[in-house]
């Protein structure tokens, strides 16, 4: 059965699986996201100064500094701090039952990156060769490489926290109180999808929503398959890694990317184009992810 693991995984959550438990969860992890984060902010504020207080809330700014972006990224460490409190507190379970048996998770986590490494070196090196999309360049070669391990531990942590959240502890909670993956890997799907919606791009926003959504199911379904969050997260971190550390679209959380794609978000003939192709990158990560953990 493709999802015989994902029994074991959801295994934990059983004894304490009531809706109302979740609900209250959720409520719970809002809630501690939120305070946790106006803290974290008041101390960027204090340390980092207003400009880049406004940079990381996007009152003026939408993350075009290297600062900014990095600021923002680890503020996720309060949505895996809020998950773990309630998981704990709440479900009465040990906080690492959200990810799976951990040297399992470890090693398909690193299976998966080496394969979508593979896949990413042989899409640059197969042709077409060149484009003429509207790049230019972004944050300086040198500065860049210097501050790559902090950008990709950046990055780790901002799609760790939401693997965490959704697939781990949502995915779970409702696995163990409902069989059918249309409750438990449809509607954490949809949720994550309605949680990226972006109203600066316009009549986009939904087609934005909806690759979002495509993308929770892919990794819903690796995670079910792998019995651990190690291949979501892997493909998260390599998708998220490419949008915000190679090329980014100006304007957009682009400050740690080498290269800023010139391209308005709200343009459906500009966009949609890229949404296309980014979501057969997806498909294809997903297929190779499937493969890895085969292994």
């Amino acid at each position: 059965m493709p999802y015989a693991a994902h029994d074991s995984f959801v295994a934990p959550a059983r004894e304490r699986a009531e809706i109302w438990r979740l609900l209250v969860g959720l409520v719970l992890i809002a809630a501690v996201i939120l305070g946790l984060t106006a803290l974290y902010q008041l101390a960027v504020l204090r340390i980092g100064g207003d400009a880049l207080h406004r940079d990381i809330t996007r009152l003026e700014g939408t993350g075009q500094t290297a600062a900014g972006v990095l600021v923002l990224l680890y503020g996720f460490v309060a949505m895996t701090l809020a998950v773990a409190m309630v998981t704990a507190q709440l479900h009465r379970r040990p906080v690492l039952s959200l990810l799976g048996p951990v040297p399992l998770m470890l090693r398909q986590f690193g299976a998966v990156v080496a394969v979508l490494i593979a896949v990413a070196i042989a899409i640059i090196l197969l042709p077409p060769w060149g484009f003429d999309d509207p790049v230019r360049p972004g944050m300086p070669p040198l500065t860049w490489v210097l501050l790559l391990p902090l950008s990709l531990l950046a990055v780790l942590i901002q799609t760790s926290a939401e693997e965490i959240l959704f697939r781990g502890y949502l995915q779970q909670q409702l696995a163990a109180r409902f069989r059918s993956p249309l409750i438990w890997m449809v509607a954490p799907a949809l949720l994550f999808g309605a949680l990226h919606y972006r109203p600066e791009t316009g009549a986009n926003g939904g087609l934005i929503m909806l690759w979002a959504a495509g993308f929770a199911w892919a990794a819903a379904d690796l995670t079910a398959r792998a019995g651990t969050l190690g291949p979501a997260i892997a493909l998260h971190f390599m998708s998220n890694a490419s949008a915000l550390l190679l090329l980014s679209a100006d304007g957009t959380l682009s400050g740690l990317a080498l290269f800023r794609l010139q391209i308005d978000m709200a343009d459906p003939v500009a966009l949609r184009p890229y949404l296309l192709m980014d979501a057969a990158m997806i498909v294809i990560g997903w297929l190779a992810a499937r493969l890895a953990i085969r292994r």
